[in-house]
């Protein structure tokens, strides 16, 4: 029996050393190069999705400033308009005024008309010559709501940040 135990023995032996290195080539030959690949997948994927995201909050913050620059394009634009009335408005006040005087003048039986025109000037009722109190206080009020248009701006700016 001890005769066919040795060949027996010397088979098993090779066939665990067999199966040992199996599991050992299988371990380093197969299992872990497919970790590897699947960590650098998650981390390929994750580092797509950071730029996606940075590419999203990029677009979203030139948005923003577009929408903002949109805004004091329309803020200035609002104040000039507003300007230009008032200006007008002032023109068209003084051209009233101016027409009244005229008239009241005309009504007056010892007066002419030239000389009624010579007295009280009628003042164009549109791109007149303000009063410089007038004109100065027109022109500050715009400049203030310039100013309130790059305030805003300037925060629109940086709270997107």
């Amino acid at each position: 029996m001890l005769k066919r135990a040795d060949p027996i023995l010397k088979l098993c032996l090779a066939l665990g050393a067999l199966m040992g290195g199996a599991g050992i080539g299988y371990y380093y030959g197969i299992y872990l190069p497919a970790q590897d690949i699947h960590q650098q997948t998650l981390a390929m994927a994750e580092r797509q999705t950071k730029a996606a995201e940075q590419s999203r909050a990029l677009a979203d913050r030139a948005r923003r400033e577009q929408e903002a620059q949109a805004a004091y394009g329309q803020c200035t634009d609002f104040a000039e308009n507003a300007y230009r009335q008032r200006w007008t408005q002032a023109c068209q006040a003084l051209h009233d005024a101016d027409q009244s005087a005229f008239d009241d003048c005309a009504d007056n039986l010892f007066s002419t008309r030239s000389g009624c025109l010579a007295k009280h000037p009628i003042r164009p009722a549109q791109d007149c010559a303000l009063p410089r109190q007038t004109a100065q206080a027109l022109s500050t009020a715009r400049d203030q709501r310039r100013n309130q248009c790059a305030a805003q701006l300037q925060s629109a700016q940086h709270g997107g940040r």
